[in-house]
C-alpha cells in the first residue's frame, strides 16, 4: 500500500511539472507572437519612410502623415518636396483623381522654396483644369525651379485658355526661376516675348526645351533661345520653326552638341500646308558640329505633301510615319538616310514594298529598329531583308498580315527562317481579336 501511494504520489508530481513547463512554454511562444505581431512603426528610420512616401499620391501621402509625429515630421521633410507632379481634372469630366485644391494651397504655403522639379498635368480638356494649371504657376513666386513640365492629355486644354493669363503666369516661373535646365511646353499658347524671358534669366542653364505644337512661337523666336542658350543639349519642335538659321546656330562653337533633335512635320489641312526645303549645307554643318546627335522626325502628312522631303541626303536617324506613305518616299528614304537606326511605318497601302526594304537594307548600315503596320511585304523579299540585316536588327515588330505568303515561303515557314538569320526566335505580331 505505501509503494503504491509513493508511485502515485510520483505520478503527480511529475504531471505538475510536465504542466508548469507546457504553461512556461505558451508563455514564451505567446510573448514572441506579439512581439512580431506588434512591430512599432513609428521607430522606422525616416529615411526609409521618406522612400516609400514619394510613391505615395498626395491624398494618401497627407493621410500617412497623421499617423504620428515622426510620420508628419517626414511629411514636411524638404527633400520630399523637390519633385511633385499636380494632376488636375474636373471631377463632372474625368474618372480620374485630381489633387485636391487644400492640398496645393498647403504645398505651395510650406514648400514652394523647395519645389525643384514640377509638372503639371492637365487628364482632361477643360478649360478649368488649365487655369487651375496657371493659377498654381502665378504663386510658385519663391522657388527656384530647375525642371518645368506642361502636360495636356487631352486638347485644347492650354490652348483654349487666353494668351494673356497663360503667358503672366509662366513668366513669373521664368522671372524666379534663375536655374531652369528642362522645359517642357508642348501644345501651349507661348510666345516670342515670353520666350525672350526664359532666355534673359535661364540662358546659362537651360538644356532641354520641348515646345512641339506651339503657333505662336516664330522661328525668330526658336532661333533666339538657340543663339543665347548654348548649353542646351535637346530640342523638340515643330518643322515650321526649322529653318536654316536655326541649324547653323546650333553649330557654331560656342554651342555645345546637340544630343537630341526632334521635329515633328505635321499637317492639319491637306494640300494647304506648305512646307520649306532646309539646304543640305546646313544640315552638314549640324552634323560636322554634333556628329552624335539623335535626329528624331515624326511624320504626319498625306502622300502629296512629301514632295519637299528626302530628295538629298539628311542625317535623319529615327523615322516615324503616322499616316500612309508612299513607295516612292520609301524609295528615297533608303537612297537620303544613311544614319537611319530606326524605321516604323504604320501605313502604305496594298503594293507591296519589296524593292524598297531590299534598298533601305543595302543603304542603311545603322538600321537596328524596324515596324511595320498596314502594308505589305512578300515573305521571300522579307526573309532577304532580314538576312542583310542580320543581327543588328535588335526590334523587329512585324504584324502577321503584313507578310504575303509566296512560292518560296510561307507564313509557317517565315518563322524558321528568320529566327535563323536573327539568331533568336522571332514571330511576327498577331492582331489581337476581340
Amino acid at each position: 500500500m505505501k509503494r503504491g501511494r509513493k508511485t502515485n504520489e510520483a505520478n503527480s508530481s511529475s504531471s505538475e511539472e510536465a504542466t508548469e513547463k507546457e504553461s512556461k512554454r505558451h508563455k514564451v511562444i505567446d510573448e514572441k507572437t506579439i512581439v512580431v505581431q506588434s512591430p512599432d512603426w513609428a521607430n522606422l528610420l525616416q529615411d526609409i519612410i521618406l522612400q516609400v512616401f514619394q510613391y505615395l499620391p498626395l491624398l494618401d501621402r497627407a493621410h500617412a502623415s497623421q499617423v504620428c509625429r515622426s510620420w508628419n515630421q517626414v511629411f514636411h521633410m524638404p527633400d520630399l518636396w523637390r519633385c511633385f507632379e499636380f494632376e488636375l481634372n474636373q471631377p463632372a469630366t474625368s474618372y480620374l483623381r485630381a489633387t485636391h485644391p487644400e492640398l496645393i494651397k498647403q504645398i505651395i504655403k510650406r514648400h514652394s522654396n523647395h519645389l525643384q522639379y514640377v509638372s503639371f498635368k492637365v487628364v482632361d480638356s477643360s478649360k478649368e483644369s488649365a487655369e487651375a494649371a496657371c493659377d498654381i504657376l502665378s504663386q510658385l513666386v519663391n522657388c527656384s525651379l530647375k525642371t518645368l513640365g506642361l502636360i495636356s492629355t487631352a486638347r485644347p486644354s492650354f490652348m483654349d485658355l487666353p494668351k494673356s493669363h497663360f503667358i503672366s503666369a509662366l513668366t513669373v516661373v521664368f522671372v524666379n526661376s534663375k536655374s531652369l535646365s528642362s522645359l517642357k511646353i508642348d501644345d501651349t499658347p507661348v510666345d516670342d516675348p515670353s520666350l525672350k524671358v526664359l532666355v534673359a534669366n535661364n540662358s546659362d542653364t537651360l538644356k532641354l526645351l520641348k515646345m512641339s505644337s506651339c503657333p505662336h512661337v516664330s522661328p525668330a523666336g526658336i532661333l533666339c533661345v538657340a543663339d543665347q542658350c548654348h548649353g542646351l543639349r535637346e530640342l523638340a519642335l515643330n518643322y515650321h520653326l526649322l529653318s536654316d538659321e536655326l541649324l547653323l546656330a546650333l553649330s557654331s562653337e560656342k554651342h555645345v552638341r546637340l544630343e537630341h533633335l526632334r521635329i515633328d512635320v505635321v499637317s492639319e489641312n491637306p494640300g494647304q500646308t506648305q512646307f520649306h526645303t532646309i539646304q543640305k549645307s546646313s544640315w552638314d554643318a549640324f552634323i560636322k558640329h554634333s556628329p552624335k546627335v539623335n535626329l528624331v522626325m515624326y511624320f504626319f502628312l498625306y502622300e502629296e505633301e512629301f514632295d519637299p522631303f528626302f530628295r538629298y541626303e539628311i542625317p535623319v536617324t529615327h523615322l516615324y510615319f503616322g499616316r500612309s506613305v508612299s513607295k516612292d518616299v520609301l524609295g528615297r528614304v533608303g537612297m537620303t538616310c544613311p544614319r537611319l537606326v530606326e524605321l516604323v511605318v504604320c501605313a502604305n497601302g496594298l503594293r507591296p514594298l519589296d524593292e524598297e526594304l531590299i534598298r533601305i537594307a543595302e543603304r542603311c548600315k545603322y538600321l537596328s529598329a524596324v515596324g511595320l503596320g498596314e502594308c505589305e511585304v512578300s515573305c521571300s523579299a522579307f526573309v532577304e531583308f532580314v538576312k542583310m540585316c542580320g543581327g543588328r536588327l535588335s526590334q523587329l515588330s512585324i504584324m502577321e498580315e503584313v507578310l504575303i505568303p509566296d512560292q518560296k515561303y510561307s507564313l509557317e515557314q517565315i518563322h524558321w527562317e528568320v529566327s535563323k538569320h536573327l539568331g533568336r526566335v522571332w514571330f511576327p505580331d498577331m492582331m489581337p481579336t476581340w
